[in-house]
């Protein structure tokens, strides 16, 4: 086997991934252990996490702002995409990972790294997203993963990182496993995983309880084009602003929570908490906008495009050329999809009350009025409904003679 010297970790400045350095360096003999720290808007102190990694005996440790490009090309192509995995979750933590995982297969390149690492377990499927995007980017690279194979308790794991220097938490430990991005907030274990335990409100930070929303709803405004994102209301923004926008207005109203059982990719059921106002909301108006601009037999197939994409997504194959084809098929879908969604934001719903393309709307007023100046021909229908059901009109005759 190759002797591994330097590799490349992805940190996060949590219990696991800290002790991953000593760990690489002492069970493994790598002499270089080089972190890489990715800014995702999670808000959180990165220079400390990145004097941490050092002061827990990384020989390097970088930060990356990918901000800009998670918004751009992970986050905006699930809003074209109506990207909703089961229906409900909007990907919000799943769109992080194959982003990080091309930085560290980039930064390995980049320092001459024979490996690159991470902390997941074996249980989640962060590891399968990690492992499937390396692999797709960097086959040749060898994935480390001390926190598989490592066989140690929480407090373990605390243990093995203090005869190395490594403090243990000076607060008291959370239950929960909190996951945090821009685009939202992923919250697992403690009594959450009895599915029958009602999600206590301290875990929520994004959205409001009903009881703290306003009594009073908002209207708001989202203008598209070609499917993306542009404004809201009269204020055009650019990207990372307009999450930050929807995720204020819609969390204020307390929309944007989910509680659902997901399956695993490992094959076990998990009750996931999932908070991600803005992606929602964004990802219902603009399904909205595409009822009236593209064609129903459009719809109907790119419903079925959509789900397989976020399955896609959520089991790891961000790069593969199934989800390549999607995404063509998806982005010549989105040409037409221009115009403004007002949705009335109240009590933790959302609900669309309009919707309007100046150039590209399918709806014709003057054909679907009941008015004087409809312009539908009514005759025409008879010759259209005999046609229509002529097959099943003739099964029926056929019957009728058989009995």
């Amino acid at each position: 086997m190759q002797e591994i010297k330097k590799v490349v970790l992805a940190y996060s400045g949590g219990v696991d991934t800290s002790v991953c350095i000593p760990y690489l360096k002492n069970e493994y003999g790598i002499s270089e252990v080089v972190t890489f720290v990715a800014d995702l808007g999670q808000g959180e102190d990165l220079e400390f996490i990145r004097q941490k990694a050092l002061n827990s005996g990384a020989s390097q440790s970088l930060i990356g702002n990918l901000v800009n490009n998670f918004v751009e090309n992970y986050a905006f192509p699930a809003i074209r995409s109506n990207a909703l995995y089961s229906e409900k979750y909007p990907l919000s933590t799943a769109l992080a990972r194959p982003l990080i995982a091309e930085n560290l297969v980039n930064i390995a390149r980049k320092m001459n790294a024979d490996a690159v690492a991470h902390g997941c377990t074996g249980k989640g499927n962060d590891q399968v997203r990690f492992d499937l995007a390396i692999n797709a980017l960097g086959p040749d690279l060898k994935i480390i993963t001390p926190a598989r194979e490592w066989n140690m308790s929480r407090e373990e794991a605390i243990l093995y990182g203090e005869n190395f220097g490594i403090p243990a938490p000076v607060s008291k430990k959370s239950p929960y496993s909190i996951d945090v991005n821009l685009l939202g907030r992923s919250i697992e274990a403690g009594i959450l995983e009895n599915p029958m335990e009602e999600p206590p409100e301290e875990i929520f930070t994004m959205t409001s309880s009903i009881e703290n929303t306003p009594d009073s709803p908002d209207d708001v405004e989202i203008i598209f084009k070609n499917g993306f994102p542009i404004a809201i209301g009269n204020e055009f923004l650019n990207p990372i602003d307009l999450i930050k926008k929807v995720n204020h207005l819609a969390g204020a109203h307390g929309f944007g929570r989910i509680d659902m059982i997901e399956d695993r990719v490992v094959g076990i059921k998990s009750r996931e908490i999932y908070e991600s106002p803005g992606l929602l909301l964004l990802i219902k108006a603009h399904k909205e906008l595409e009822s009236i601009t593209l064609n129903p037999d459009v719809i109907d197939f790119k419903g079925v495009v959509e789900k397989k994409w976020a399955q896609l997504v959520y089991q790891g194959f961000w790069f593969s050329p199934l989800k390549k084809g999607l995404d063509a098929f998806i982005s010549s879908t989105q040409t037409s999809v221009n115009g403004k969604v007002k949705i009335r934001l109240h009590k933790g719903n959302a609900i669309v009350i309009g919707r309007s393309s100046e150039k590209n709307s399918l709806y014709r007023e003057d054909l679907a009025t009941y008015s004087k100046d409809d312009l539908f021909n009514h005759e025409k229908a008879e010759g259209f409904i005999y046609m229509w059901g002529m097959s099943n009109k003739i099964w029926a005759e056929l019957n009728s003679k058989n009995k």
